[in-house]
């Protein structure tokens, strides 16, 4: 993997590419997260295929210039530009499934094909719980608290599934790297409610959910797979949230089915 940094307004995404043949694979990671959490994933995934894995505006090692609104969907595009390349298979996680949702959006036409795993939308009207549970980290970040903000995080019931899982470890990593700044102030932009205009995705698309993801996220999924014209959904009635690190292999065997000839 070869280490790059794109200069993006206010900004720098940071991440790394592998050369090989055929269509480009970009990963985009969820909240809180970077582009360490596809390791597992790209390990098991064909090895001729080219990829580009990075760090989200103000994730990982990527920059975030203090009260410059910004949209990770745009940056994404400019991330596609600076590497020259025109057309990509798009691959997101939580936040990520809607950064390349966005981006199929926004640019259909160099979108050839999507994978959302337990995908986020964005101006989604989150229950109360999940806002309570917010709002309690968002508040000891706000206070300084910042190491017991990533407690919190580690143990919301988001993770439920990870926790209990051998790698309980690896999310505990995750979070340790994550320096808080978007629990205190996230400037990203506002988008429109991308429920309202998932009818418009063109690419076909893989969609990768979890039974035990909280009811938040499997109203998401179920709007998607109702919404997206040409979506085939695989389902795992025993894994939670983070397919990335509980379910690796089988998302890799899963995505090389869908994507490859």
């Amino acid at each position: 993997m070869t280490p790059f940094t794109i200069a993006v307004p206010g900004g720098t995404l940071t991440g790394e590419r592998r050369g090989g043949t055929g269509m480009p694979l970009i990963f985009a990671h969820g909240f809180g997260g970077s582009r360490r959490d596809w390791d597992d994933v790209i390990a098991a995934f064909p090895p001729d295929v080219p990829i580009v894995t990075y760090d989200q505006r103000g994730f990982g090692d990527s920059f975030a210039e203090a009260g410059r609104a910004f949209s990770h969907v745009e940056d994404l595009l400019v991330l596609l530009d600076a590497l020259q390349i025109a057309r990509a298979d798009l691959c997101g996680v939580s936040l990520g499934g809607a950064t390349v949702l966005g981006a199929a959006l926004l640019a259909p036409r160099r979108v050839r094909r999507l994978v959302l795993v337990s995908p986020m939308l964005a101006g989604w009207s989150w229950s109360e719980p999940w806002v309570e549970q917010w709002k309690a980290i968002g508040r000891a970040a706000r206070s300084g608290e910042i190491t017991q903000a990533r407690a919190l995080w580690f143990d919301h019931p988001l993770f439920a599934t990870l926790r209990a899982s051998p790698q309980a470890a690896a999310l505990r990593q995750s979070i340790a790297r994550f320096a808080g700044q978007q629990w205190v102030r996230d400037d990203q932009r506002v988008e429109p409610p991308m429920a309202e205009r998932l009818h418009a995705i063109a690419a076909p698309t893989l969609l990768l959910t979890g039974g035990l993801d909280l009811p938040d996220f499997r109203l998401m999924a179920d709007r998607i797979a109702a919404a997206i014209p040409h979506v085939q959904r695989i389902d795992d009635p025993a894994a939670g949230h983070l397919l990335t690190l509980e379910r690796p292999g089988e998302i890799a065997a899963a995505m090389a089915t869908f994507l490859l000839p």
